[in-house]
């Protein structure tokens, strides 16, 4: 399997069928875009599904996708930095670690850095510009991928409107912070277009030691869309690019340092911060072919650079302190002085490119969809060491460490995939809906860790890797509707999650049974789901890195830990009251987990899984008036989680972290003829917990913040 033959062909195919254009009047040209749609479209699939609606995102003045996916059911949230600019986000049994377990899309395209060879989402869309979330779980997930374990979250770009139109949200919060959304475009006969940019200045909620610096974040996100589409065909340019620099460090705190102040930063992580730049470029062309026979074909090309400069030695002096060891803890709050601390430049450039084709095929009760995508992915990594002196307090460069930049700082990482799929939706009835889905993934990956500095020579044999498997995954799902109100589910899916670059030969992909079986009611504004769901390991492997170390302690390459089984409840309900003038709507979620180890395989049996927790919970209600004042409040629970493999069974208070409750509060008012203006106050309460102990120690969640805003329709 060579990409560049196979990518050739591709475009050739692509070139072939946006040349093609038969008149036909009137016909709907359709999209990929949109995996699910909207939440009515959820709730009629044949296995779980959600959407978060352009409504809730706009009421929440949403920022931080991990709040909002804290409302969705199955999905765990691992926060880390307070908000949200890195995510974790787990489904069922993906645990959380940097996303890498699931599959992100951004307008139905592979968004993560390196989906297949370094899948961990350093890079992530920013939430303010997006028009709606979707996650999608069960058999019905084989349809994407390459993650196909838990589930898929699509984030769905702002559309290009009808007519001419704009919107400007300006936010301004108590810290001093603020986050401006402005988008404009409309369509002019066959043409469309839009033009859209974000521009976020954060002053962050910490304090380091000493320093004057803040602890904040800078964002400037830019957005294109031309479209031209006649009766058959649809074709749409998009053009992305972001700038980040956030003052962000992989240091946390002590737990005893977290009890006395948890905003504090160490003066040792002063200059640590990361740089990031993404560019990505879609091009994708709809066609339809006949009345049931539609394609959509899409080239795309992503690209993200990042220098996370920071330093690991305190780490350590973290674990020592810990444990009572003063020396640690004076390096730490900077009453010692201590010389040769390492400040790596943690800088890498990665590249995920590829076309995918889809075709939609309604033949009679079948509703089939099959396709293919050829993709290539890389990760370039050169990690030069500053040395620092820590002198009164102060950190004092003292130059660039000396010798070759080599082994895991110098690599290069790459995959080749071909992936094919085909699903059929068959309405076998009136009342049962069934779907059959096989999905096919061939996969090369390969690493090369150089010697020396200008990579004239390699590392030794050992450390090269080279590694390649090909794997069929089946899914089967039904849904039957018992009554007009009452419906069941039930589905199977084979999952697999890709090693990554360091896998080496011989290394079998992560590979799950899944299963799920749910009951589902609705009557009016009235909805309710519940849904068991079981996933069963023979080879639960892990993804490692210094942000998500493995169970054996490995920081790079990947793991086994032999079984294991994930199970679990998810419920979920909905309805909309009215009291006199009043409208109150509520949504309520809840979901149970249970994720331990089956076998020894490097573990025994009965180890809690890492980073999965057992219980969460959230409630959103809302008090709404014709006279356009609304007001809204959100409960978010999560339970404590485990951060290291088998804290079930360790008496070490280091091993999990705390359990979270949450209220935030929003209040719209809505003037005749004129702007929206908001107040947001998230955590209204002002609790912080340690929400992680990864990387580097105790972190908390974001403090007591209150936001105003005024959005402005133009």
């Amino acid at each position: 399997m060579k990409y560049s033959d196979t990518l050739l062909a591709g475009s050739m195919m692509t070139i072939i069928s946006m040349g093609t254009v038969i008149a036909d009047e009137g016909v709907e040209v359709l999209g990929d875009m949109v995996i699910i749609g909207d939440s009515e479209a959820a709730r009629e699939l044949t296995g779980s599904a959600a959407v978060i609606d352009n409504y809730q995102l706009t009421v929440e003045a949403a920022t931080d996708i991990n709040q909002l996916l804290k409302t969705v059911a199955g999905v765990y949230i691992q926060e880390e930095d307070g908000n949200g600019l890195r995510p974790n986000i787990g489904i069922r049994a993906a645990a959380p670690g940097r996303s890498q377990n699931i599959t992100l899309m951004e307008d139905g395209v592979l968004i993560a850095p390196a989906p297949y060879s370094n899948p961990a989402a350093y890079y992530f869309p920013t939430t303010l510009r997006m028009n709606s979330v979707e996650v999608l779980k069960g058999a019905a997930l084989l349809r994407h991928g390459p993650q196909t374990v838990g589930g898929v979250v699509n984030l769905v770009s702002t559309p290009i409107p009808e007519e001419n139109q704009g919107k400007a949200m300006f936010i301004l919060s108590d810290a001093g912070s603020s986050d401006l959304h402005l988008n404009y475009g409309g369509k002019s006969g066959q043409w469309g277009y839009l033009l859209e940019t974000v521009q976020r200045n954060n002053e962050g909620f910490k304090d380091i030691d000493r320093s004057s610096d803040d602890t904040g974040f800078e964002i400037q996100d830019y957005v294109g869309k031309l479209s031209w589409e006649n009766d058959r065909n649809k074709v749409l340019f998009k053009f992305q690019r972001s700038l980040e620099t956030s003052n962000e460090t992989y240091t946390g705190l002590t737990d005893v340092d977290f009890g006395n102040d948890e905003n504090r930063r160490y003066g040792i992580t002063d200059n640590e911060n990361i740089d990031n730049q993404h560019s990505g470029i879609n091009l994708s062309h709809s066609f339809k072919w006949t009345e049931n026979l539609s394609s959509t074909v899409t080239i795309y090309n992503n690209k993200f650079k990042r220098d996370w400069f920071k330093t690991g030695d305190s780490k350590d002096y973290i674990d020592l302190a810990n444990t009572g060891d003063t020396a640690a803890q004076a390096i730490l709050d900077g009453t010692t002085d201590v010389a040769g601390l390492e400040f790596k430049h943690n800088s890498r450039e990665y590249e995920s490119r590829g076309i995918q084709a889809n075709f939609n095929w309604q033949l009679a009760d079948h509703n089939l969809n099959f396709g293919t995508r050829i993709h290539h992915d890389e990760m370039d990594r050169y990690q030069p060491v500053d040395l620092y002196d820590q002198i009164n307090g102060q950190l004092v460069f003292q130059g660039l460490k000396a010798g070759e930049i080599s082994g895991s700082n110098n690599r290069l990482e790459e995959a080749d995939a071909i992936s094919l799929w085909i699903t059929d939706d068959y309405q076998v009835t009136e009342r049962l809906l069934l779907n059959l889905s096989l999905r096919m993934e061939d996969v090369e990956t390969s690493r090369r860790e150089f010697a020396t500095s200008d990579r004239s020579t390699l590392a030794s044999a050992s450390k090269q890797r080279t590694n390649e498997y090909r794997e069929f995954l089946p899914g089967i799902a039904a849904s039957y509707d018992l009554t007009d109100d009452w419906s069941v589910l039930a589905g199977y899916h084979e999952g697999m999650t890709p090693l990554g670059g360091g896998s080496a030969e011989g290394e079998e992909p992560e590979k799950s049974d899944n299963f799920e079986l749910g009951l589902r009611f609705k009557n009016g504004v009235f909805h309710s789901e519940a849904i068991g769901f079981y996933s069963d390991f023979s080879n639960k492997a892990e993804i490692c890195s210094l942000a998500t170390p493995c169970a054996n302690g490995q920081t790079s390459g990947s793991s086994s830990i032999g079984g294991a089984v994930v199970k679990g409840l998810e419920f979920q309900a909905g309805s909309l009251f009215t009291v006199g003038d009043f409208y109150i709507p509520v949504d309520l979620m809840y979901t149970y987990t249970k994720a331990e180890t089956t076998s020894d395989n490097g573990a025994v049996s009965g180890l809690t899984l890492q980073s999965i927790p057992e219980n969460i919970f959230s409630l959103r209600v809302g008090l709404e008036h014709s006279n356009g004042w609304n007001n809204y409040a959100v409960a978010k629970y999560i339970d404590k989680t485990c951060a290291v493999l088998g804290c079930n069974k360790s008496n070490n208070a280091f091993d999990e972290t705390d359990a979270l409750t949450t209220f935030d509060f929003i209040s719209r008012y809505q003037f005749d003829k004129g702007p929206e203006v908001f107040m947001k106050v998230v955590n209204v309460f002002d609790r912080q917990e340690i929400i992680s102990r990864s990387p580097y120690g105790a972190r908390p969640n974001i403090e007591r913040t209150v936001w105003a805003g005024i959005l402005v329709d133009f």
